[in-house]
Formats: structure tokens, sequence, C-alpha cells
């Protein structure tokens, strides 16, 4: 096999969203979303405060051209007077985001709203003696910050090989 064919047929590892954007867009879809991203970027969008309270629920268009659509979004009944507060800011994250006034308004609905996975825990730093243990193995480098980026990799490393 010459070296051309391989690098034609061989593509490397393709990232995930790839393979699940098709399926959300479909979803999506069916709810009004022609944006995907105000679903998938919604914790970025409306901010850490408000995104565990509230999701969109589905994006109306109106029937006149170029006219804005109303972003349609559940909220939980504690938090529905602080999110018709930051309506309009929401709105404005939203159009920034997207680069165009794509959401005219929100429209409030109260509900319950499901509780979303925590974040992974951030693994304990490794201690000084694991990481002066592999800098001493790995030697001298020019750039410091390297070096030292690389020794607590190297102890990160090892602790999970150790089971812990």
């Amino acid at each position: 096999m010459s070296t051309s064919n391989f690098t034609r047929r061989y593509r490397g590892p393709r990232p995930l969203a790839d393979f699940v954007a098709p399926g959300i867009s479909d979803l999506c879809g069916r709810a009004g979303f022609s944006v995907v991203e105000v679903v998938t970027h919604w914790d970025e969008i409306v901010g850490p405060d408000l995104a565990p309270r509230c999701i969109p629920l589905k994006l109306q268009w109106p029937r006149e051209d170029g006219a804005a659509a109303t972003l349609v979004v559940r909220v939980e009944g504690a938090y529905a007077i602080e999110l018709q507060y930051a309506a309009g800011i929401v709105v404005e994250r939203i159009n920034a985001y997207f680069g165009w006034r794509c959401v005219g308004r929100l429209t409030l609905r109260q509900g319950p709203v499901p509780q979303r996975h925590a974040p992974p825990p951030v693994p304990p730093k490794p201690d000084k003696a694991a990481i002066a243990a592999v800098r001493h193995e790995i030697g001298s480098f020019e750039d410091e910050a390297l070096a030292e980026s690389l020794a607590k990799l190297g102890a990160l490393v090892r602790r999970e090989q150790r089971g812990g």
C-alpha cells in the first residue's frame, strides 16, 4: 500500500461532536432551534448563576421575514423574577454570542428544571516530593515553566498508575 493511499483513507480520530451534532440538530430542529448552540452552549451564554435554574425549551419564529424569534425558557419558580429582570441581558448575550439579532425577547414558563450533572471533581495536586522526583528524572530544560509542568504531569501519571 502506498503512502498516498493510506493518507486518503485514514482520517485519524474525529471529535465526538461530529457524531453527536447531527442527532442533536434533528432533535433541536423539532423544537424550533435552528441554532443548536442555544441549547448546547446555554451555560456559557446565560452564566453560572442562571444556567442551573433555567433551560431553553424552544424558539418561536414569527411569520415576518427578518423578525427576531422569541425564546421560550423554563425556569424554576423562585428564579422567574430574577430571570425576568435579567431578560434583556440574556437576550443581548444570546445575540452577541451568535453575532446577529436572532432572539428578540424571552417568554418564561415556570416549572421544574432537571438537575444537571456536576462537573467532575478536580483531582488533588501531586505532592512536592513526587514532583521533585520526576523533575530529577526528566533532567534539565531550557524552559523552566515547561519542566515544572511536565514534572507535575509525570507525578499525576505515576499516581494514577499506582491506583490513587
